[in-house]
């Protein structure tokens, strides 16, 4: 693991949306145009649903696919089942783009969310041009009142959003701001070590109306079965299903778990 902290990744977003500026008008008129996107509603069928993500690579996890073609490994994540497509589109640090979302977007009838560090409106008018169903927000990198107005700008967009904690006060926050979604990221963003046992402790807090997505370890089916175990509506897999060379057999591997009541 390098040296890398949320901060600079912050850092580097910030200054990508500030060259966004001369650009929002346009976005935002993009955005308004762009077709509705196919529906987030969860799992169907009475188990946990499967979000498989598009990853180059991470900074806890180094280069996982360097020739991940994007389209491909989408198609093939909904040929296995999969609920949903996360689309990591962090340039710097992921090696993503926004090319990346957009493509997907085209090439699926399954929602995809956009997965980024977003800490800014445009960032929301370029998910909804880009075709995004879902935005991720992070209430580590949001201040209260950031994250409630972003939350409330992706719904006036048609944006679900997935509101991203890792403790109990950040999962009291993101309920705070009425999220269709929010993600237990089993990852400690500041130290990126991952513990199973945070989703274990607070998706059991997530209440009935609210998905629950179990994040970051989901490696196969056994830890599929665990989330379920504490209540997980989804889960989102990165890393295992991006790695494969079988992308629609490694999520139909981790998709029929049967969902548990929280």
């Amino acid at each position: 693991m390098n040296n890398l902290s949320i901060d600079a990744i912050l850092a580097a977003t910030r200054a990508r949306v500030s060259r966004l500026r001369e650009r929002g008008r346009d976005l935002e008129r993009q955005a308004a145009a762009a077709p509705a996107p196919p529906p987030f509603g969860g799992p169907a069928g009475g188990t946990v649903g499967v979000i498989a993500e598009v990853k180059r690579r991470s900074p806890s996890a180094g280069v996982i696919r360097a020739d991940l073609d994007p389209v491909a490994h989408a198609r093939a994540y909904e040929a296995g089942g999969a609920a949903a497509v996360s689309v990591l589109t962090e340039e710097t640090h992921f090696g993503g783009s926004l090319g990346d979302l957009e493509r997907v977007s085209a090439a699926i009838r399954i929602p995809a969310l956009r997965k980024d560090f977003i800490v800014d409106e445009l960032q929301l008018y370029e998910a909804r041009a880009a075709g995004a169903a879902v935005v991720l927000l992070i209430v580590r990198a949001l201040a209260p009142d950031g994250l409630r107005r972003l939350a409330d700008a992706a719904r006036g967009l048609g944006l679900a959003t997935l509101v991203e904690a890792h403790d109990r006060a950040e999962l009291d926050r993101a309920l705070e701001v009425a999220p269709v979604a929010v993600g237990i990221n089993n990852r400690d963003l500041g130290t990126f070590v991952t513990d199973p046992g945070v989703s274990d402790r607070l998706v059991p807090l997530v209440p009935a109306g609210v998905l629950a997505v179990a994040e970051s370890g989901i490696a196969g089916r056994g830890d599929v079965e665990r989330a379920a175990g504490s209540g997980a509506d989804l889960v989102l897999v990165g890393e295992a299903v991006a790695r494969s060379e079988d992308p629609a057999g490694m999520v139909r591997s981790l998709c029929g778990v049967p969902r548990r009541p929280r």
